[in-house]
């Protein structure tokens, strides 16, 4: 296990409402600490501020949940990020995303998908790998998104990736069950 290069914080480093978020969101999730939460907490405000706009991504923002976790599922699997596949392969399998679905989605866009998650798969690859959707794939996201939701699918992809980037540049730890 790699030492974090931001150890998670306590309620110095966190402040009274980063600490009390962190803390409840350990005992929501059933681990000893939520680690995203007690190390990105230290940050302050700015914590908070990443908070709000992430929770307008998911869980309340453009997308069907179901959608919203299988993107964030895929853009996990492709970055490697296993701190946000643990987390949202649990949230993912309350919006339905489990067993077969669950497969499909690691294995990608060409496993068998209706038009539609084969769409919202490639064009997850495509910015992932890329930073770009191609015109095919654009188009096709067209045929079952609306331009905000187009815009929430860009946004929620970009969020995630870099979410990963954060997750392993500071070497957060994975979250101990309890």
């Amino acid at each position: 296990m790699t030492t974090p290069r931001v150890a998670p914080g306590g309620l110095r480093e966190l402040g009274p409402f980063n600490y009390a978020y962190a803390r409840l969101a350990a005992r929501t999730i059933g681990v000893s600490d939520a680690h995203i939460f007690s190390t990105l907490g230290r940050a302050k405000g700015l914590f908070r501020g990443w908070l709000h706009f992430s929770a307008r991504l998911m869980p309340f923002g453009t997308l069907p949940r179901k959608d919203s976790e299988m993107i964030i599922i895929r853009v996990a699997h492709l970055r490697g990020c296993e701190y946000e596949l643990d987390h949202h392969k649990r949230l993912g399998a309350r919006a339905g995303i489990k067993g077969e679905l669950l497969a499909q989605t690691l294995e990608g866009p060409d496993a068998g998908w209706g038009d539609r998650e084969r769409s919202l798969l490639r064009a997850v690859d495509e910015l992932v790998t890329d930073k770009d959707i191609t015109e095919p794939t654009w188009s096709a996201l067209t045929r079952h998104l609306t331009e905000r939701e187009l815009i929430g699918f860009v946004l929620l992809v970009g969020q995630y990736d870099s979410l990963a980037t954060t997750i392993g540049t500071l070497r957060i730890q994975r979250d101990e069950r309890v």
